[in-house]
C-alpha cells in the first residue's frame, strides 16, 4: 500500500500536463503572435502608434506680476 500511493500521485500528476505548450512555456497561439511581431520588427515596419490626446499647444500669456 506504501508503493501503491506515491505511484498514484505521479500517474495522476502526469494526467496534469499541457500539450499545448512549447518549449519556451508559451502556448501555440501565443508562439505565433510573437513570431508574427519579430517578423513586422525585422521587416523594419513596425505599426503606426497613434497619440492617447493631442500634444498641448503653447499659450502666449502675460507673466504674473
Amino acid at each position: 500500500m506504501r508503493i501503491l500511493a506515491p505511484a498514484l500521485i505521479l500517474l495522476a500528476l502526469a494526467a496534469c500536463s499541457d500539450e499545448t505548450r512549447t518549449a519556451g512555456g508559451v502556448s501555440e497561439g501565443e508562439a505565433e503572435a510573437l513570431d508574427q511581431a519579430a517578423e513586422m520588427l525585422d521587416q523594419g515596419n513596425p505599426p503606426q502608434v497613434q497619440p492617447r490626446q493631442p500634444a498641448p499647444q503653447p499659450t502666449a500669456s502675460k507673466p504674473a506680476g
